[in-house]
């Protein structure tokens, strides 16, 4: 590969339901909402970021689960070692942020200080993981691996959960109790 800038992996180059294809749709959409939070009036705002929330809780879950072992086993162990690391901070930031008023000075301070965080552990996804991925699994191993990121999304929890980031079995363990719980949760918010 030559400039990593040009020579990028974009979704439209891989097959429907390649898991590296799925997330890097996912990252642009995280980005869209990002801008969206930044650009909101309060109740706006407030929506966009139970958006942004939810997305990410459900991705860096799914990554987790699904992608992170797979990079551990064929790619190398301190890639996958470091996305990790950085996912247990940004679910930990991420919780913080939920619990903090929109409108405020600390949020945005602190929403600012998340969003270079997650846009550098994307970037670093983008340039050093995922290309490996692309080039160690087949076509068919990685939509296996599609399909799967897909289930896990449907059931991961939709709130972050620094209690068990970074610790795929306990991740597992928890999901149906926590999902439940986070679902539930949106559905009554969404209703008031």
């Amino acid at each position: 590969m030559g400039d990593p800038l040009q020579d990028r992996l974009t979704a439209a180059m891989l097959p429907e339901g390649d898991v590296v294809g799925l997330l890097l749709e996912q990252h642009a959409r995280i980005k869209e909402l990002f801008e969206a939070v930044r650009g909101a009036s309060s109740d706006e705002k407030r929506d966009r970021f139970n958006e942004l929330r939810a997305l990410l809780a459900v991705h860096e879950t799914a990554e987790q689960i699904v992608l992170r072992p797979n990079t551990a086993e064929k790619v190398n162990e301190r890639i996958a070692k470091a996305r990790t690391e950085e996912e247990i901070e940004a679910t930990k930031a991420l919780a913080e942020l939920e619990h903090l008023d929109v409108d405020s000075p600390a949020f945005a301070a602190s929403f600012a200080d998340f969003e270079k965080a997650v846009s550098d552990h994307a970037e670093a996804e983008e340039v050093e993981e995922f290309p490996a991925i692309v080039a160690d699994y087949t076509i068919e191993e990685r939509q296996r691996m599609g399909k799967l990121l897909m289930a896990t999304e449907k059931i991961a929890p939709t709130h972050p959960h620094p209690g068990v980031a970074g610790h795929p079995l306990a991740t597992i363990a928890s999901l149906p109790v926590a999902s439940i719980i986070d679902r539930a949760r949106d559905a009554l918010r969404n209703a008031s």
